[in-house]
């Protein structure tokens, strides 16, 4: 059973990840944020592709389900931190994060 102190301690030793403060949630970032911790720190949004997202949803319905607007739909995921591994939670951080190394490109004019 994994809790908000987990996720902060997995997500901090992941390389190049800072904590920032997004609304009203603490988020985890490198080049873009991959993580965030709700205001309740019972659940956590992590961003996968569509695909990954898919994937998590099937293998773990009790814990992770599609945000349910436009970003669930881009892939960022929703995660019960309580319903989760060590392992499960080290492996939906490091998914996440390799998504996070990614810059974020500028629209082309």
């Amino acid at each position: 059973m994994a809790s908000e102190k987990d996720l902060r301690r997995l997500a901090l030793l992941l390389e190049g990840t800072t904590e920032v403060p997004h609304f009203d949630r603490a988020a985890f970032k490198v080049a873009r944020i991959y993580a965030t911790i709700a205001a309740d720190r019972l659940t956590a949004n992590f961003h996968f592709t569509p695909d990954e997202q898919a994937l998590k949803c099937m293998l773990l319905p009790e814990v992770f389900s599609p945000i349910p607007n436009a970003w669930g739909k881009k892939g960022w995921t929703v995660g019960i931190l309580s319903g989760l591994s060590e392992d499960d939670l080290n492996n939906a951080l490091r998914t996440a994060w390799a998504h996070g190394q990614k810059a974020h490109k500028p629209a082309r004019k």
